[in-house]
């Protein structure tokens, strides 16, 4: 009996689990742009662009292979708009027994998956380089799962960045010559834009048709097949990757890219995989090209943060997407969709996402995630925001990335204490501060940085939870050594602010 072989849009490998245990002779590969997948939430158009192209041009490549691909393009008449109809759909065509999938990335996928009248075989994605099975083991037993002892059994395993058994330059991660603000450069180098071809345009035309969500679809610069995401890989490892350590934290008004290798899409759908990108940035260091707190840096955040994200991920199931440790239910402010904005640093995150689908992790956790927390927003609405507006976002990633790192939803699973910082790590990090409406250096007042106020009320409102967190306790003491007048300015001054974002006021 024939079986469908299911290839959904970021599993886009060849060597993805379904397919390796499918039968070319035999069985069908069932890949399907639908409208179910495209509205989950209100993708931004660039994201369901790239996956689209992609998709064709790799189910191009699986009949050039031999493979019988059965695909439903987006617009086709007979399209359920569903994963799970058009499963249906081809099980009746070709008379199907039975389906075979690679697990996806979304647990509401999964769940359909089940729900399916015929047998699913769920194949575990083993493109990650810790299996389920692994970090379970790993995480079993300890009070708190941090990321550094797991990146450090990660570099064990792999032998990255490792001379016998110890880590290369003595020790395991360089943090302390990373991190640095960066200065306006003309010759800094930009990742290159792909130009979109035939393929490209032909899907760039249907979104437009289709999709009327928050984003700029045009110009789009990604590219949509394994050449060119080796070519992207290999232009960040030769220009930018040298810089990549020391500027992976800074912000620059009109930078979008800095040092930043840009290949997460591609990671993250398929086309380039964990080890090969982790083996050139190696390569580079050995070779003498880059730093190895450059290298070590890029890797640790491949092998180290992207790994045990998709861990916790796993461990925890879909009941992890409904956490709210702190009980915030703000709604999300306008800004957040474009809404006009006087804080600098908030309009040139939000406009770059608007522009590009893209913001680099600092921007997202700092600038972004950290207003959110801060504002006491509803981190099921940070969350399906994140998962919306960035080319490279998926469940597994981030998820863990939003609720826990960023919005602390989790109640501490990934973080000891909560990334929330005043304007002045936005001002020592950034350019931002310099051509705001609000004075940085304010810490009360009408021109005072929203960010100074609504970072001392967070930690007034929040006091009974993290007085005693030893990573709190001198800030907390600071705020004690205040005078009280002056915390009643800082405290009304953060309320002013929230019952404007709360009236859908500029900000």
């Amino acid at each position: 009996m024939v079986r469908l072989v299911l290839v959904l849009g970021d599993q886009l490998t060849p060597s993805v689990a379904a397919l390796k245990a499918a039968d070319k002779g035999r069985d069908v590969v069932v890949m399907a742009e639908v409208m179910g997948e495209g509205t989950s939430v209100p993708h931004h158009p660039q994201k369901i662009a790239l996956i689209l192209a992609a998709m064709r041009k790799f189910a191009a490549g699986l009949e050039r292979e031999g493979w019988r691909v059965a695909y439903s393009r987006l617009d086709d008449p007979g399209n359920s708009q569903t994963i799970s109809g058009e499963l249906l759909r081809r099980t009746a065509e070709f008379g199907a027994s039975e389906v075979l999938a690679t697990k996806p990335g979304e647990w509401r996928v999964l769940r359909d998956l089940g729900d399916l009248p015929l047998p699913v075989t769920v194949l575990e994605d083993d493109r990650f380089l810790c299996s389920e099975a692994e970090f379970a083991a790993w995480a079993e037993g300890r009070k708190q799962l941090r990321m550094e002892w797991f990146y450090r059994d990660m570099r064990r395993k792999t032998g990255l960045l490792m001379e016998g058994d110890q880590p290369a330059g003595g020790q395991w991660n360089f943090d302390h010559d990373n991190r640095k603000p960066a200065k306006m450069d003309l010759l800094r180098p930009r990742p290159r834009d792909f130009a979109p071809d035939a393929v490209v345009e032909e899907v760039l035309g249907l979104v437009e048709a289709r999709f009327a969500h928050f984003g700029r679809l045009r110009p789009f610069r990604w590219a949509t097949d394994r050449a060119g995401a080796l070519a992207a890989l290999a232009e960040f490892v030769a220009e930018r990757l040298p810089r990549f350590g020391e500027e992976q934290d800074a912000m620059l008004e009109g930078e979008a890219f800095l040092s930043h290798a840009v290949i997460s899409p591609y990671l993250n759908i398929g086309l380039l995989g964990p080890m090969e990108v982790c083996r050139a940035v190696e390569a580079a260091w050995k070779g003498g090209r880059v730093p190895i707190a450059a290298a070590e840096g890029f890797i640790r955040q491949v092998i180290g943060w992207r790994e045990y994200v998709r861990g916790i991920w796993v461990l925890k199931g879909p009941g992890y997407l409904e956490g709210n440790a702190l009980g915030h239910s703000r709604a999300l402010p306008a800004v957040y969709w474009g809404g006009e904005t006087g804080m600098a640093c908030m309009k040139a995150a939000v406009g770059q996402t608007r522009d590009l689908a893209y913001a680099h992790h600092i921007q997202r956790l700092m600038v972004t995630g950290n207003f959110a927390l801060l504002a006491g927003v509803a981190p099921g609405e940070v969350h399906e925001w994140y998962l919306s507006v960035y080319v490279d976002a998926f469940e597994w990633v981030e998820a863990p990335n939003t609720l826990g790192m960023s919005q602390f939803a989790d109640g501490g699973l990934l973080g000891s204490k909560p990334y929330v910082s005043s304007g002045a790590y936005i001002d020592r990090m950034s350019d931002y501060c310099g051509g705001c409406r609000y004075r940085v250096k304010e810490k009360a007042g009408e021109r005072a940085c929203p960010f100074n106020l609504l970072y001392w009320h967070f930690l007034d409102r929040h006091r009974q939870r993290f007085r005693g967190n030893p990573r709190m306790a001198q800030m907390y003491r600071v705020w004690e050594a205040m005078k009280e007048s002056h915390r009643q300015a800082v405290l009304a001054g953060a309320e002013a602010v929230l019952a404007r974002l709360d009236r859908g006021e500029v900000v």
